[in-house]
């Protein structure tokens, strides 16, 4: 099934299912309010949502209204816990290799991850708002879970019946500012403001076998101003599954319900994919030609962010955004 959240009903937004071919959506208030209320509740609100996703696609939902994109909130507007990984090497091999800098071996066997901002999402149609263009404003095209309630020390096993929803996240990055914060050697702050959410979260068996081996298995296509930028494989060059991803972010401490884990910047090792974020397509231009040239975003700027299926069909909604400046 399809879920996500219109601007109404406060803070959280209101809960609505969505249409397979995302034009159609009913309320599903008479369920749970909210989208974290039903993750709270998930094992009794999940069937009920499903019966009301299947009156949805058979035309017989009652009060279904046509889908209004620019309606949509973040499927959920606030998460108690974001954490990011970066689970795809060949980029953070490529980085190094720019400055000359060798991976460390843990890499390859011990995830990256960080703890990200959640007290707010950004919608899938809403303005990245920026200070300054001298931040070097970057998208990040990253494939996120949600979980339900994980226990403290999963395996990566128990951790894959812990994933409930699958979406699309723009991770937003301030390259300018990430060299002094990552300097004092306590992480990301200033340089990682509000992300934005694809308009619908997907369970997986909605996906059908592209989610297999806890991997979403498609391309990742990105734009910015109209113009093709990148379509990297999600399923490839994946050093590490969501589900180990779950399971290293539960070492210690349990995940509260609604938890999103990120994958970090989808990346391949063959580049002739493009890139999904422009981080990535600066240092291989760096690589490759001795400097970059591809500039960072600049107010006015559009970017779009989208993943479908075989038909061309999109599945989680096309996240779409204009980079605007700060009113004061």
């Amino acid at each position: 099934m399809k879920l996500g959240s219109l601007k109404e009903g406060g803070r959280d937004g209101t809960l609505v299912v969505v249409n397979r071919e995302l034009s159609w959506a009913a309320k599903a208030t008479g369920i749970a309010p909210t989208l974290q209320a039903a993750l709270d509740d998930w094992s009794n609100a999940a069937p009920r949502l499903n019966a009301l996703y299947d009156q949805l696609n058979a035309g017989q939902a009652a009060g279904a209204f046509p889908l209004d994109m620019d309606a949509l909130a973040a499927p959920l507007p606030r998460a108690y816990e974001f954490v990011d990984g970066s689970a795809y090497l060949p980029h953070v091999e490529r980085v190094r290799r720019a400055r000359g800098a060798e991976v460390p071996e843990s890499f390859y066997v011990d995830p990256l991850m960080y703890q990200a901002t959640s007290a707010g999402f950004l919608a899938p149609r809403d303005p990245v708002v920026v200070p300054s263009e001298d931040y070097g404003i970057d998208l990040e095209a990253e494939v996120i879970v949600i979980t339900d309630d994980v226990p403290m020390a999963v395996t990566s096993e128990q951790a894959a019946a812990h994933i409930q929803l699958i979406g699309l996240i723009n991770d937003v990055s301030l390259r300018g500012l990430i060299p002094a914060e990552l300097a004092k050697g306590f992480g990301f702050l200033q340089s990682k403001p509000r992300s934005a959410l694809s308009p619908v979260f997907v369970t997986p068996d909605e996906l059908g076998d592209v989610w297999r081996d806890d991997k979403l298995h498609l391309p990742m296509r990105t734009w910015i101003n109209g113009v093709w930028f990148g379509e990297a494989e999600c399923g490839v060059d994946m050093q590490f599954n969501f589900a180990q991803l779950v399971a290293h972010a539960a070492k210690t401490r349990p995940l509260t319900a609604g938890t999103i884990v990120g994958s970090g910047t989808i990346a391949n090792e063959d580049t002739s994919k493009g890139a999904s974020c422009l981080a990535e397509q600066r240092t291989v231009e760096t690589l490759r030609d001795g400097k970059p040239s591809t500039p960072f975003l600049k107010y006015g700027d559009t970017i779009r962010i989208d993943v479908t299926d075989a038909s061309g069909a999109s599945i989680f909604g096309a996240i779409e955004q204009r980079i605007a400046p700060l009113s004061r």
